[in-house]
């Protein structure tokens, strides 16, 4: 701009226009003499091309931090390689000695040992189809209470319960898990054995007989005794776990049901609960997980009767507390090993159970990822 100012000064110079003043023949050659000397550069100003100059250095070396944290990447990684087999290896020493210990009473028996109801320890007959009954009734007893009362707990603390109240009530939900179940059992057996005998079953006889589940003799012990303990423990890990995920549901989505008009209820049922399904159904599945294997607080109420009865008022038995009755008891190898095939049968059944958890799972999701309904 300068430049300019000074190109046009001259030419109203040369021209004789600025200001009347006279043309100054030597302009021309002092404006050729600066142009060629340039523009003046203080001495001590930096040239932003030796600070570039300055900041290289060719031969730095990689610091050893860097060395280092190579070195601990890969030995990590070599560690949760080692784990996850150690994991695996862990189920297939399981599997094998179970395999094994089995094995007589396989050979004896074979496919017909699971669906055999004898169990005699003196004549040499067993079949495990008795403890496979008891084991399956008593869980779904359990869950049939216990999976209303953990969903709606779960949903009474994070829909309408007030704030202050919140972490209360969840630390005492949360606080049943920690008991251990030989203290279950002894609550069940002089307190909830009573209540049963006395007042609910009764009860269910007088009403119900006609369905054949709620018939026969009050006794107290039983499959119902033996479902309500078993509802108590699994309540807390499927209260926490659907508590969690109806806590991730966006909230934009209550928002949006609330202002198209719905009630609390709707809201709850069509966006929170909807949504949410899939991560209650994993819930449950891990209640049920816990159900297949209790053993003490089973065992001390359900009345321990190798028998197939419809009444849920009769005694029964399941596969885990058949082995820690009979286990130290058993004198003869085919008795240890029929125990040892029911521990087996045990695991199919879990496993069984886990791939319709995850059957189920898939007809609630249809394919789509867990992201998107929770």
């Amino acid at each position: 701009m300068a430049e300019l100012w000074e190109s046009r000064a001259v030419d109203k110079l040369r021209s004789g226009k600025l200001m009347g003043a006279a043309r100054d023949p030597r302009i021309p050659e002092r404006l050729a003499a600066r142009q060629a000397v340039g523009p003046r550069i203080p001495k001590n100003m930096p040239s932003p091309e030796s600070s570039k100059v300055s900041l290289v250095n060719p031969t730095r070396e990689v610091p050893v931090w860097k060395k280092s944290i190579v070195t601990f990447d890969s030995g990590f990684k070599g560690l949760m390689t080692v784990a996850a087999m150690v994991v695996l290896g862990i189920v297939g020493l399981i599997v094998a000695e179970l395999v094994q210990g089995s094995a007589p009473a396989w050979q004896k028996f074979g496919i017909h040992f699971f669906f055999g109801s004898e169990w005699d320890p003196v004549s040499g007959g067993f079949g495990a189809l008795p403890f496979i009954f008891g084991t399956i009734v008593s869980s779904l007893v359990a869950l049939f209470i216990a999976v209303p009362l953990a969903v709606a707990v779960a949903v009474f603390v994070t829909e309408m319960c007030p704030r202050p109240l919140r972490k209360p009530i969840s630390y005492a939900t949360e606080l049943l898990a920690a008991i251990p179940s030989v203290i279950y059992g002894l609550w069940a057996m002089f307190v909830l054995v009573p209540i049963l005998r006395v007042s609910v079953e009764p009860w269910l006889t007088k009403y119900f007989a006609w369905t054949g589940l709620f018939e026969g003799p009050a006794y107290g012990i039983g499959m119902l005794a033996a479902g309500v303990v078993l509802a108590i423990m699994i309540i807390p890990i499927i209260s926490s776990i659907t508590r969690e995920v109806l806590i991730v549901v966006p909230q934009p989505q209550r928002e949006a049901a609330l202002a198209l008009g719905a009630t609390r209820w709707e809201m709850i049922r069509m966006a929170v609960l909807r949504n949410a399904r899939a991560g209650i159904m994993g819930a449950v599945i891990l209640g049920l997980g816990r159900g297949l294997g209790e053993t003490m607080a089973v065992t001390m109420v359900i009345g321990n009767n190798p028998a197939i009865a419809k009444s849920r008022l009769a005694p029964g038995y399941t596969m885990a507390s058949v082995i820690a009755n009979e286990f130290n008891e058993a004198t003869s190898d085919l008795h240890r090993s029929a125990l040892i095939e029911i521990g087996l049968a045990l695991f199919i059944v879990t496993i069984i159970v886990n791939i319709l958890a995850g059957l189920m799972v898939w007809t609630v999701t249809r394919g789509t990822p867990a992201r998107t309904n929770a």
